[in-house]
């Protein structure tokens, strides 16, 4: 694991009323890498995505992102729109949000809208073909299209979006997401509803990202098939407390994680390990 973070959140809490769903959490996302923040339903992961998004603002604790070229914002501090156009973090939701009846292409375009609007003077120049307007909508659409051909829907560019299957309306959504250009990446359960050929694609797509944009990702997911295929670095989350944080293989072997995620509380997680392994061997020996 490298030691460059481009994400720092330093003791995070967040209450609402007298609930504190997240309670003095703390994690690094280091850059170039996929990192995972999984836990049981309600255990808070949402809501430390909308604090990282500025949906919400935290009660309390620090949320820094720092850029490659060094400078650094305090995501706490940031309306939403500020964080995505300065800070340059995107996000997707749990709900697809596309605009369903544009067309796969006229997505990807409306996702660059803030750099077309900055080429026209922010005026109507973009309408009497101000060369400066030209050249950047001919390059939001070259973007779009190396977007589209990554997320293999090139071939559907012209089709409403609403059209899509469901995975491949997954994919365009993390396409969009891509055409404005973010350093860090942040997905919101992207494998939700995917069969296991969608999924592969998904894997596939996200692969693509890390290695070809050197963009970073935060996900959280609940298919622990993709978290544990394709993710750097997980940290868990129980009742809006780290229990957990380390690489794939160490938080899938973690007493507190498997007592998580079935349910029984921290002494009798060896005993569940016990009957968990002697089932698996009773089954091995029957084939």
């Amino acid at each position: 694991m490298t030691n460059d973070p481009i994400l720092k959140v330093e003791h995070l809490s967040m209450r609402f009323g007298g609930l504190m769903a997240i309670n003095d959490f703390s994690f690094e996302a280091q850059r170039g890498e996929i990192t995972a923040l999984i836990g049981p339903n309600g255990a808070g992961k949402t809501t430390v995505f909308n604090c990282v998004t500025g949906f919400y603002k935290p009660t309390m604790g620090m949320i820094i992102m720092r850029q490659k070229g060094g400078r650094e914002f305090l995501l706490e501090r940031m309306a939403d729109f500020e964080i995505t156009r300065d800070a340059k973090v995107a996000r997707t939701f749990q709900n697809i949000r596309l605009f369903s009846g544009l067309t796969v292409l006229e997505n990807l375009l409306v996702a660059q809208h803030n750099m077309l609007m900055k080429a026209s003077g922010y005026t109507f120049l973009g309408l009497l073909g101000f060369p400066a307007y030209k050249k950047a909508s001919a390059e939001s659409i070259e973007i779009a299209k190396y977007w589209l051909e990554k997320a293999n829907l090139i071939e559907r560019a012209d089709d409403p979006a609403g059209d899509l299957p469901y995975g491949a309306q997954r994919r365009l959504e993390i396409a969009r997401a891509m055409c404005t250009g973010p350093e860090f990446l942040c997905l919101d359960e992207p494998a939700a509803g995917l069969n296991p050929r969608e999924s592969l694609a998904l894997n596939e797509l996200l692969r693509s990202i890390r290695k070809d944009s050197g963009t970073s990702i935060l996900l959280i997911e609940h298919d622990m098939s993709v978290v544990m295929e394709i993710s750097d670095h997980v940290v868990v989350l129980e009742y809006g407390q780290k229990i957990s944080d380390g690489t794939p293989e160490h938080v899938k072997n973690d007493p507190k994680v498997i007592a998580a995620y079935l349910g029984v509380e921290d002494d009798e997680v060896e005993e569940v390990i016990e009957e968990i392994e002697e089932i698996e061997e009773t089954q091995g020996g029957t084939h």
